[in-house]
């Protein structure tokens, strides 16, 4: 007997050590998964420039990862949190597509209804005829809208700046036939903000804290900055001479349902286990998350087999599907993912705008599943600065070249050996060429952007790209009026004959 319960204490034992093993290993995994997330974010921040980012990932209701890296401040070093606040940028949408969804739950819309129905002025013209524009339209991105239409957002602080920013629209012709293709237009969801207003007779921005946001727990959240009542706002960087800059951007308030509500990891952690199912609030109903990752299959994919939903894409691959979606402002950007089915939700924001948030929010879902994760990511505003800084320099000795000649004319003529002169014959032409080169490089610098870029225009450049481009600009019209300048003085100036040649004549 003793033997037997020696035997079974042995066997006992070692089940015991290879449990306490394998529970180790379990362990052991996502620990490992974790450093190589903390080293792929941090080699994607420091490669993009980027300031400060916040990653949370939240896993069948646990948040299980929330980190940030670099600052919030670089100035006074101040650490990124799970407090720390962001612009979300275009991942805004989704709040404003869910509070449509649950409008129309309690009777109050229908998504098959024309928004002249809610908004009668505004009246959408394609091909010279009033077009029948539904709310769907407007959440799916089908509306027609043309997505140049961002640069009619006005800069205002005003509390009617979200109707200011959508009657921006009337007498503007829509780019395609409403429900024929898609074409993402931000003011889409400008429309429906003013919508919701309309509806609930309740201004946007407090419907949507008051009936949203805080209902499910996000209480560090605001709709708009003017609603933003801490210190915890992260400082706003862009890209600048291949170094991060500060940059104050106008405030655009009409934009705020496509673009600007301000949250935390801490509150995205929250929302996003709503997103996935993990939760289930009363005020919202799980249909009505499924409702708004229904992707609109009436039309072609706008990327490889993805298609729009509710203010999310929707990725379908390899027999799995994942809700998406990016957004960047000015000065900051995020990126959300999440895949529904493994209820894994995962949220990137930065205090820069850049692409490189979207690479690390994918590339962390790939190394979360297991997958091996895209290092080499570049990002396209990056490449630009980085050329364009090279022309400044070089604009920059140009400019000093004819800065030094012009000078040195100006030192001739108070010397005595240039003198003015009238224009006359072969002086004249060359007048003529040189006003029509100076000319014709300012108008193609200032046109650039309506030829190359469908119409934007320099004002919305100087807001949204790297501040080298604003800079580019400024040097190259700067370098024109200085060649300007020493070709004028070069053609009505001669030179003095020295008396020696004069005496000899």
């Amino acid at each position: 007997m003793k033997r037997l319960f020696r035997k079974c204490t042995v066997i006992v034992s070692m089940l015991l050590v290879a449990g306490a093993f394998l529970f180790t290993a379990s362990k052991a995994a996502p620990n490992d998964k974790i450093e190589e997330i903390n080293r792929f974010v941090e080699e994607q921040r420091l490669k993009g420039k980027i300031p400060g980012i916040s990653l949370v990932i939240v896993e069948k209701g646990e948040t299980v990862y929330e980190q940030g890296f670099g600052y919030a401040d670089l100035k006074e070093k101040k650490p990124v949190t799970g407090d720390t606040l962001f612009e979300l940028g275009s991942t805004t949408k989704a709040f404003t597509g869910l509070a449509i969804f649950k409008l129309e739950k309690e009777g109050l819309l229908k998504r098959t209804d024309e928004i002249t129905k809610y908004l009668p002025w505004l009246e959408l013209i394609y091909n010279g005829q009033q077009q029948r524009v539904t709310i769907d339209q407007l959440l799916h991105h089908t509306s027609g809208i043309p997505s140049t239409t961002i640069t009619l957002i006005p800069e205002s602080h005003k509390e009617n700046a979200l109707e200011a920013t959508v009657k921006t629209l009337i007498g503007r012709p829509l780019n395609r036939a409403p429900g024929s293709s898609f074409e993402y237009a931000t003011i889409n969801y400008d429309v429906l903000g003013l919508l919701i207003e309309t509806v609930t007779q309740i201004p946007y921005d407090i419907y949507m804290k008051e009936h949203l946001l805080h209902p499910i727990g996000m209480h560090d959240s605001f709709v708009g900055l003017h609603q933003v009542a801490s210190d915890k706002l992260a400082v706003g960087y862009k890209l600048g001479f291949m170094r991060e800059q500060v940059y104050t951007p106008p405030v655009y308030r009409g934009n705020i349902p496509a673009g600007y509500i301000v949250s935390n990891a801490k509150d995205i952690a929250k929302w996003l286990h709503i997103q996935v199912g993990a939760e289930v609030h009363p005020l919202i109903g799980k249909e009505l998350i499924e409702a708004s990752h229904l992707p609109d299959l009436s039309v072609a994919p706008f990327d490889q087999n993805t298609h729009y939903a509710g203010g999310w894409g929707v990725l379908q691959e390899n027999n799995r599907t994942y809700i998406l979606h990016s957004g960047e402002n000015p000065t900051f950007s995020s990126y959300m993912i999440m895949n529904p089915s493994e209820q894994i939700g995962i949220a990137v924001m930065a205090n820069m705008k850049t692409s490189f948030t979207t690479a690390i929010g994918q590339g962390v879902m790939d190394l979360y599943e297991g997958r091996a994760a895209n290092s080499n990511h570049a990002d396209s505003f990056q490449t630009l600065d980085q050329i364009v800084t090279f022309l400044c320099i070089l604009i920059g000795c140009i400019g000093a070249v004819f800065v030094f000649l012009t000078i040195w004319l100006i030192t001739r003529l108070a010397g005595k050996k240039r003198k003015w002169t009238r224009i006359t014959g072969i002086r004249a032409l060359v007048l003529g060429v040189h006003v029509l080169i100076v000319g014709s490089g300012v108008f193609l610098v200032l046109m650039a952007p309506n030829l190359l870029l469908g119409g934007l225009p320099w004002s919305f450049i100087k807001v949204w790209a790297p501040t080298s481009l604003t800079f580019f600009l400024y040097s190259f019209l700067g370098c024109c009026l200085i060649y300007l300048i020493w070709g004028l003085m070069l053609l009505f100036t001669k030179r003095m004959r020295s008396r020696r040649l004069e005496a000899d004549s």
